[in-house]
């Protein structure tokens, strides 16, 4: 029976096997070279023996699939799936005789399996205690990692060695309203690099009914081992009923940073589209009530007691709310002015006053009735009027059975005001107690939303949400999520806020999950004279550049509208798409640099970000992908000689250059900085 399997160019290879005592186990090769050492794999149940050894193979069943499918939206139109897959059957040799299929799938740009547990005699479901997933490492690689938070991934991405993974001492953040960090574990996506240079990338594919994977790190054997989110309300892991299949345990490989980057593989093991039309979503630039909060100007609740960019430790005075009718209204005016066709009002419905700090948080939020000085239905009306549509704001402060409760008549109300997409939001410890973000019952949640949501024609773009595991192919009204440590931070952490080294290992890391709602676009780097001492570290070149790196179909010019006032390089806001035709990594290394060229659906333009860490550099750019004999207008927006993301980060030089087909060019880069580049096709 075969139990090897190549992808179709043949440049990686797995091997399965059983090991002495009936223990199944893989093993990974790329270019003939071993990359995953002899791993093996299994289950320990509750009420049930555990399944991890005493097995034979009863069956292996090779197949092939070669399709190109079109994304409703996304970083591409077309997206080519090509994996060859092996099916290994097993069965215990002992009394009980239970079975476990293993499906694995090559690809060209990386391999990934499931399990999968058919109707077996006398067995209704499982409960998972736990699930033995190994990846056996070959050599001490250099890894960007984040911790294993049960809660929450809003932590910066770390760079070592593998060897050298502390999880555990990242435990305390005063920042961080829930956190839970019970093993030396690392959330994924984990990316790493070996000595030869070969870049691999660990996460999982269609986390569905099932807990989010975190993996324990074993420092000494270079071993990382599956850890389930729990339940300590429950008691247990998973619990599925029969038959079942548990999430994709996914590698990326690529021979260069950049093929993380433009490899499908996450999306490509999700099941195709499970909605007939989605037209009634498209992709945007939009504004918001929000930035303000942050900065202190303005409050979510309508009492201004407390100032929530300061984690709602402190009461203010002198505030005022900002989610007014005429405020909204202003922002309106300026977006409908500067081609940004949305609105998200923060802080407009009644419950902010009793959210974040409060133990008993169920019941608090009402998602139908606004604040009285809000009026719903007008600043809807005058958004259309504008051309500008809204965007409903959803904070369920981690009580999602309150949610739950009023998710129809939220909905219904959207559908009734023609609202098309929410942001929801899931911030404090999850109630009721016991239970974890990244756990079953919450990776459920999070899921049935985004199914709800579909019938009512409704996008979700989720804060504090569960990772990005590929599920927007199969509902692509799973737009966007933010789900690492965001722009916000700057404007309130403690630490200094983002290093300017966090967006060059986002962009190989978390980016490698899906979009990501970073909110770019900040022009008062130094946030004065709101927040004295805290800042942007990047220049306002990086600012720009984020718009076409990190990648999102609603991307949000996240500052004040007075910030953009006046300001040529705003230009670039007006200008840059959000769905893409193609998109081509240029360069890049993992922490250090990254620059993205994305063709703009429909009209041909082509944008180009780079960015890089806090080290100033030059790259050059090989213009062959442009149409050859086509003109285009072309404006580059980069770092003045001068910029520096701390010392002078407003320095920006905007100038025309010529480019075509074939041509060569160089870009600088300050220190924390970047550059963009738009490229109008000209008919």
């Amino acid at each position: 029976m075969r139990t090897q399997l190549s992808s179709p160019s043949g440049n990686i290879e797995v091997n399965f096997s059983l090991l002495e005592g009936g223990y199944p186990a893989y093993s990974v090769s790329h270019q003939e070279t071993l990359i995953i050492d002899t791993s093996t794999m299994g289950f320990e149940f509750k009420d049930q023996a555990a399944m991890r050894n005493g097995f034979e193979i009863i069956g292996t069943y090779l197949s092939s699939l070669d399709e190109t499918w079109e994304m409703p939206w996304g970083e591409q139109r077309s997206v080519r799936n090509h994996y060859n897959e092996l099916k290994v059957s097993l069965i215990e040799v002992n009394a009980l005789q239970r079975e476990l299929h293993i499906y694995f799938r090559v690809y060209d740009d990386g391999v990934a399996f499931r399990y999968y547990f058919p109707k077996q005699e006398g067995v209704d479901d499982l409960i998972i205690m736990d699930e033995h997933t190994e990846f056996k490492l070959i050599q001490d690689h250099q890894c960007w990692w984040t911790p294993g938070d049960w809660d929450i991934y809003e932590h910066l991405y770390y760079t070592s060695f593998f060897s050298e993974i502390d999880a555990l001492s990242k435990r305390d953040h005063p920042d961080l309203v829930q956190t839970y960090i019970p093993e030396n574990a690392v959330n994924t996506p984990i990316t790493m690099r070996t000595d030869t240079g070969l870049h691999l990338s660990f996460h999982e594919a269609s986390l569905i009914n099932y807990a989010g994977m975190t993996l324990k790190v074993d420092t000494e054997n270079l071993r990382m081992k599956s850890e389930l989110v729990g339940s300590d309300r429950l008691g247990y892991k998973v619990k599925c009923a029969l038959p079942f299949s548990t999430p994709w345990r996914s590698i990326q490989i690529s021979e260069d940073a950049g093929g993380l980057i433009e490899s499908n593989l996450i999306v490509n093991l999700n099941e195709s589209s499970q909605l007939e039309d989605i037209s009634w979503f498209s992709p945007m630039k939009y504004m918001g009530i929000w930035w303000e909060m942050h900065l202190g100007i303005s409050t979510w609740d309508l009492e201004a007691t407390q100032d929530m960019s300061t984690s709602g430790k402190k009461k203010i005075s002198g505030s005022k709310h900002g989610a007014t009718t005429e405020n909204a209204k202003k922002y309106i005016d300026f977006a409908s002015q500067n081609n940004i066709k949305g609105l998200l009002v923060e802080g407009w419905n009644t419950g902010w006053d009793h959210w974040i700090g409060f133990e008993e948080r169920e019941g608090v939020f009402d998602f139908i009735t606004p604040y009285p000085d809000y009026d719903l239905e007008e600043v809807v009306r005058y958004g259309k009027e504008k051309g500008v549509n809204l965007i409903m704001h959803h904070e369920t402060s981690a009580a999602p059975r309150t949610y739950e409760q009023q998710m129809d008549s939220a909905y219904s109300l959207m559908q009734t005001l023609e609202i098309h997409t929410v942001k929801t939001g899931y911030v404090g410890k999850i109630i009721p107690r016991g239970e974890y973000h990244h756990g079953q019952w919450m990776v459920n949640h999070y899921n049935n939303t985004m199914i709800k949501a579909s019938a009512y024609q409704i996008a979700v773009n989720a804060h504090e949400p569960i990772k990005a595991t590929g599920l927007r192919r199969t509902f692509p009204n799973m737009i966007s999520r933010e789900g690492l440590r965001g722009q916000e931070f700057n404007a309130w952490s403690s630490d200094g806020g983002n290093p300017p080294e966090h967006l060059p290992i986002i962009a190989f890391t978390r980016m490698l999950g899906g979009p990501i709602d970073y909110t770019p676009g900040i022009f008062n780097i130094k946030l004065s004279p709101y927040k004295e001492e805290n800042q942007v570290n990047t220049t306002i070149a990086q600012q720009l550049a984020l718009f076409v790196v990190i990648y999102s179909p609603v991307q949000m010019a996240a500052d004040l509208i007075e910030s953009y006032q006046g300001q040529s390089a705003f230009q670039f806001i007006r200008d840059v798409g959000v769905d893409w035709e193609q998109s081509k990594v240029l360069n890049g290394e993992v922490g250090d640099y990254v620059t993205i060229a994305r063709q703009e659906r429909g009209t041909g333009n082509w944008f180009i970000g780079g960015i890089t860490d806090e080290n100033e550099r030059n790259v050059t750019l090989n213009f062959d992908f442009l149409d050859k004999g086509r003109i285009y207008k072309v404006r580059v927006y980069r770092d003045g000689d001068d910029a520096h993301w701390n010392d002078n980060p407003n320095s920006i030089i905007i100038e025309e250059i010529p480019l075509e087909h074939g041509a060569e060019h160089s870009f600088s880069m300050a220190a924390g900085g970047g550059f963009v580049i738009s490229l109008i096709a000209e008919d």
